[in-house]
């Protein structure tokens, strides 16, 4: 028996995001949030909501989404991760769960967040990795690729490197390490940062592609930086190859 009546239980999740619009509930969409929540409202008896550590967009995919909520049941958190597997759908799966301090919250809390997004660089293109990865038949320049990239670590307003229908109204983010490494015929991108604006880590991908395509050059990355105008930076990368990889509290 436990002490407390209500426990604040820490989630990590990872789904597969090519048939979901995304992480946050909206009506009439099959969204990550709705589903879990479903499936905590079949498990508990009652309405549960959750609170994710960000939203990830329509058809992008998460190897470690976090997300809390308050369980009111007698439930062994232990036993939770089998339990709301059993009812949730194969492309969710809750990979643990933990209790933690009452006043946690797992996006304000959150230090800091790791994105992978995956490229296939090959002259033919893969039809099993289509869901995966975002295709690219460019030979592309390692060297600027990774020069450019540099320009972008660090304290910025980062406005030249999101969506203008953004409503947010402060641009400024810290990037604390962009690391882009080839395996084999996959080029891997990873970038760590305090947060991301809307569209942000496929709008970076997409600059540095387009940096190593020759397309563009450092000095339109540091002018997309300095002017805040997205007309400098590269084009928006599908969101097939993005994953939320880590998140550090």
């Amino acid at each position: 028996m436990y002490n407390k009546l209500v426990h604040r239980v820490l989630l990590k999740i990872q789904y597969d995001g090519r048939e979901f619009y995304g992480w946050q509930k909206q009506e009439g969409r099959r969204t990550i949030q709705a589903e879990i929540e479903k499936a905590l409202e079949k498990l508990t008896g009652e309405p549960v909501e959750i609170f994710g550590s960000g939203r990830t967009d329509r058809g992008v995919h998460a190897l470690d989404q976090t997300a809390h909520f308050d369980l009111k049941k007698n439930i062994p958190v232990k036993n939770l991760p089998e339990a709301l597997n059993n009812l949730l759908p194969n492309d969710i799966s809750i990979k643990s769960a933990k209790i933690v301090d009452d006043n946690f919250h797992a996006r304000f809390d959150i230090k800091a967040k790791t994105y992978v997004y995956q490229v296939y660089n090959a002259k033919v293109k893969s039809a099993i990795l289509a869901n995966q990865s975002a295709y690219v038949n460019y030979d592309l320049d390692m060297k600027k690729m990774q020069g450019a990239a540099q320009i972008l670590v660090g304290k910025h307003d980062f406005k030249g490197f999101c969506c203008a229908n953004t409503s947010v109204k402060d641009f400024v983010r810290e990037i604390y390490d962009i690391e882009i490494k080839k395996k084999g015929k996959f080029l891997v991108f990873s970038v760590k940062g305090s947060g991301f604006l809307y569209n942000m880590v496929r709008i970076i991908v997409g600059t540095l592609i387009d940096v190593g395509r020759g397309l563009i050059s450092e000095k339109d990355v540091k002018k997309a930086l300095e002017l805040g105008n997205r007309c400098y930076a590269g084009k928006t990368m599908p969101p097939e190859g993005l994953f939320l990889a880590k998140t550090e509290y």
